[in-house]
């Protein structure tokens, strides 16, 4: 295949296979692939700074004029030119009438001489920077191909060539395997850890992903462990496995306080086999819970479907709503459609169905489409259905939060739901919504009716400053919970050594050393469950910590107090209550592969995924 060498880097390039050129300066081989000649012009910017590109370019405007043309090439085959020679050998025989010739812009210095070349550290730390967003943003890898984001990039530095795809990728792979090692430290330092593992398939590909949480100088922290492509069987044996290696594999295996998943049996039977706690998600839980029990209302849910579906197939329908809430100077959310797993998305859709009721009855009255409207006593109905489902949703949004202790409220919560319902059952006028609270009530009893007795959460709660007791109904139960902190408490070795004492009897004087070693060897051996109890009682004398305070902040602020106990909630304290960190990396992984991104190589997947996890969201994070 022959190439057609356009451009006027080739002044400096041999041609030697289809997809290769020898440097003529310095015989070196350059790879370009497609006719694109980035890697060539990135090869002279940093090996030969002071190469010109010249070129002479013949315009034949006129048959008899010649222009001499001096170029200078920028990273994207852009140029500056200058016009120095004009020769003209005819001369028309009659005078004509021409217009007015503009006037010539005077010429500036920096139009001969191209833009200083970025040096090879420079333009290594804007490769670095675009690998950061294109795996924060989830960008396409050849966007570096595109001729706007190119011309986008020259604006900003003429001197910037883009990397190809292949060395962008490359960059990707070693971000991945500088941010490794970092983290491995950070895990190596932690005394426990709380995992949370999901299994989805995404454009016909299974996936595995799992994430850590862990307490770090009183400071709750998250991290993606792994993602990785799962094409194995989801057996007990293949899922334990797996589970197993990503744990060794960071060092935490010895160390995972509980593992957080949904409610599918294999998986369930997968944490067991590894020897660990498995907890199930109380976001998965609430979720087949609040589902049961909408499909008492389903005759009027699906009204309200059919209704939104008209409005989003048919833009005269959306206009006629729309010049509706207009005309009632309404400013209201735009109607939602709901899907079939996500009990929160039928709430959201019937919440904007509600707010833009007027808007809707008008509409629909004026319409001949064949859509079911409510009855008077069916919008009463869905109102009093979202009261009684709008708790359930914000205990799912505080649950789901990654940056604060979630499992310490759980027991709190569930109860806080089960007298909810209690009251609606006494306050709703509608059949159809006294229904949903006869089944919310009876399936929140079912699966939570033993929830004090966890161990995992009522031991988060019981050392939690802003609930202690007052977490739990029963008070055998709490006793039971101060009980085995109490134990776990004794357990942990505090040095016995005072260092107030010796220190400033070592800067007094050496005579004072003796009194001291003789002090510390006379001194009597401390009782480590005493001291443990003793820690608890004085734990329980502390007044409540206000709900908007940071408990990891009171325990730092109080560790010389409790020394024992403030160890111990590095462990206790670093279980979430939802497996919710590792499902999100679903839609993630649904927003990687993409039409410009579907033939991504597993490594490529991982590295992106990992990376967008786990480098700083924010800017001011950045050191």
């Amino acid at each position: 295949m022959s190439h057609r060498k356009r451009s006027s880097v080739w002044m400096y390039f041999s041609l030697e296979t289809n997809s290769k050129s020898r440097c003529n300066i310095c015989n070196k081989i350059i790879s370009f692939k497609s006719g694109s000649t980035n890697n060539l012009h990135r090869h002279l910017k940093t090996q030969h700074i002071n190469a010109k590109i010249k070129e002479v370019k013949i315009e034949p405007n006129c048959e008899n004029e010649v222009e001499s043309v001096n170029t200078f090439a920028s990273p994207l085959d852009t140029q500056y030119t200058s016009v120095t020679v004009t020769e003209t050998t005819a001369t028309p025989a009659l005078s004509v009438a021409t217009e007015p010739s503009s006037t010539p812009e005077q010429t500036s210095f920096f139009n001969y001489v191209p833009p200083p070349a970025l040096t090879p550290s420079r333009q290594g730390e804007i490769d670095e920077e675009l690998a950061k967003m294109i795996a924060t943003d989830f960008q396409p890898i050849k966007i570096v191909e595109d001729r706007g984001f190119e011309s986008f990039c020259y604006a900003l530095n003429p001197s910037y060539v883009l990397p190809c795809r292949g060395l962008l990728t490359q960059k990707l792979y070693d971000m991945y395997e500088r941010e490794v090692e970092p983290l491995k430290r950070r895990l190596s330092g932690v005394s426990a850890v709380c995992l949370t593992m999901d299994c989805w398939t995404s454009q016909a590909t299974s996936f595995m992903s799992v994430t850590c949480h862990f307490i770090e100088d009183f400071h709750m922290s998250s991290c993606l462990l792994d993602c990785f492509e799962f094409n194995e069987w989801h057996t007990v044996d293949n899922l334990a496995n797996n589970l197993l290696s990503v744990a060794a594999e960071w060092g935490v295996d010895n160390k995972v306080e509980c593992c957080l998943t949904d409610n599918s049996p294999n998986i369930e039977k997968a944490i067991q086999a590894t020897g660990w706690t498995h907890l199930p998600c109380l976001a998965h839980t609430i979720n087949l819970v609040v589902r049961n029990s909408l499909n008492g209302p389903q005759p009027i849910i699906n009204k309200v479907k059919e209704a939104v579906e008209y409005f989003h197939r048919s833009p005269a329908g959306e206009q006629q709503l729309k010049e509706a809430q207009v005309q009632m100077q309404m400013d209201t959310p735009p109607l939602k459609r709901d899907c079939a797993t996500r009990w929160n998305s039928t709430y959201y859709m019937l919440q904007s169905f509600l707010a833009n009721k007027d808007p809707i009855v008008s509409t629909l009255a004026v319409t001949n489409e064949p859509v079911h409207p409510l009855f008077p006593e069916e919008w009463i109905a869905l109102q009093e259905i979202c009261n009684i489902l709008k708790p359930f949703e914000e205990v799912t949004a505080e649950l789901s939060a990654e940056s604060y202790m979630t499992a310490s409220k759980v027991i709190l919560l569930v109860r806080g739901l089960q007298r909810a319902m209690a009251d609606f059952h006494r306050r709703v006028t509608t059949q159809a919504a006294l229904d949903v609270v006869s089944v919310l009530s009876s399936g929140m009893s079912a699966r939570f009716h033993r929830i004090e007795s966890n161990h995992i959460l009522a031991d988060a709660a019981a050392l939690d400053p802003r609930f202690q007791r007052m977490a739990f109904v029963d008070g055998g139960t709490a006793d039971e919970a101060f009980q085995r902190v109490s134990t776990a408490a004794a357990g942990i070795a505090i040095s016995s050594r005072e260092p107030n004492q010796l220190d400033s009897g070592a800067s007094e004087s050496i005579v004072w050393n003796y009194f001291y070693e003789e002090v510390a060897e006379t001194k009597p051996s401390r009782n480590l469950p005493a001291d443990s109890v003793t820690e608890v009682r004085g734990y329980l004398q502390e007044p409540l910590l206000p709900k908007n305070k940071d408990p990891l902040q009171w325990w730092k602020s109080r560790s010389s107090v409790y020394p024992r106990l403030s160890r111990l909630v590095a462990k206790k304290l670093c279980v979430v209550a939802t497996s919710v960190p590792a499902e999100r990396l679903f839609s993630k992984t649904g927003e990687l592969f993409a039409e410009r991104r579907s033939r991504l190589k597993p490594a490529t997947v991982k590295s992106l995924i990992f990376l967008n996890g786990n480098l700083p969201k924010d800017k001011k994070e950045r050191p």
